[in-house]
């Protein structure tokens, strides 16, 4: 079997996908704390737990990207002045 790889349009607009799709998990966690209505709440968890999985789904057909990024082995130093 071949393996399949992305063309460099459709690895980005994945990227673009999966950057968004991490940006509204975080606001669904984040938002979960002020809510008070438990269906509301139960909406917003069942959220999450599809969200974590699509974004594994992402990630999964990410990893065929013809270019890969190297992700830094520290965080930057924080300017606080």
């Amino acid at each position: 079997m071949t393996h399949l790889t992305l063309a460099p349009h459709e690895a980005l607009e994945l990227h673009e996908a999966l950057n968004f799709k991490t940006l509204c998990l975080i606001k669904s966690k984040l938002m979960q704390g002020l809510v008070f209505d438990q269906e509301l709440k139960a909406l917003m968890q069942k959220d999450v737990v599809q969200s974590e999985e699509a974004i594994a789904e992402l990630q999964a057909i990410y990893e065929r990207a013809p270019f890969q990024a190297p992700v830094p082995p520290n965080k930057p130093t924080p300017i606080l002045n």
